[in-house]
């Protein structure tokens, strides 16, 4: 029985490996492409922080959770980027398949909590995963600012993407209100090198 259930959490470590892999439309700060795995390891830095500044009342344990799984999903069919996605096509549909199908594996018990956790944050019903979403968003927004991107990235895109999650608290609204002016300014300056 050990040996099974302990066979089948290597098996869905392997296939969680695949997010090391998986890019994102993001640049690092070098000119490499950001994988989904980077992203995720920055989020949970950013909850940490966060968490322990603003929001110490939060289970850290259950928001970190949330931040680890939440795109786990992509590691099956990728990472799409927002400004590509079709409203005609359910992006949380087809992440939803995939991240029952990786974590398959595991026990029933350890999946249900799993999925109810992803579930949670893809209808951002928790506090928890309130915040989690807002800072993916604003990691991904961090990122964009930071990364050495192509002459043709879209900041303008930018400035609303995940508005109508990173304006329900003071805290947050105020590291999007600080994310947004570095946006601009990138904006700017991609604007003057285009004359």
């Amino acid at each position: 029985m050990k040996f099974q259930e302990l066979n089948n959490v290597i098996e869905f470590l392997k296939n969680a490996e695949r997010l090391k892999d998986t890019l994102r439309s993001g640049y690092t700060s070098k000119g490499r492409k950001e994988s989904v795995a980077d992203h995720t390891w920055r989020l949970c830095l950013f909850a940490i922080t966060i968490h322990n500044l603003y929001f110490p009342d939060l289970d850290i344990a259950k928001l970190l959770k949330i931040c680890i799984i939440h795109d786990l999903g992509e590691a099956l069919n990728g990472d799409i980027p927002a400004p590509q996605q079709n409203e005609n096509e359910s992006k949380s549909a087809m992440e939803e398949k995939d991240f029952k199908k990786i974590i398959e594996p595991l026990s029933k018990k350890l999946k249900d909590e799993l999925f109810d956790l992803w579930n949670e944050y893809e209808t951002a019903s928790s506090k928890e995963a309130k915040l989690a979403k807002a800072l993916d968003k604003l990691e991904t927004l961090i990122q964009h600012n930071q990364g050495k991107n192509p002459s043709n990235f879209d900041y303008n895109f930018n400035l609303s993407y995940g508005s109508k999650y990173t304006s329900y608290t003071e805290p947050i609204a105020i590291l999007r209100q600080i994310i947004d002016e570095e946006t601009s300014m990138n904006l700017k300056k991609q604007n003057a090198n285009k004359h």
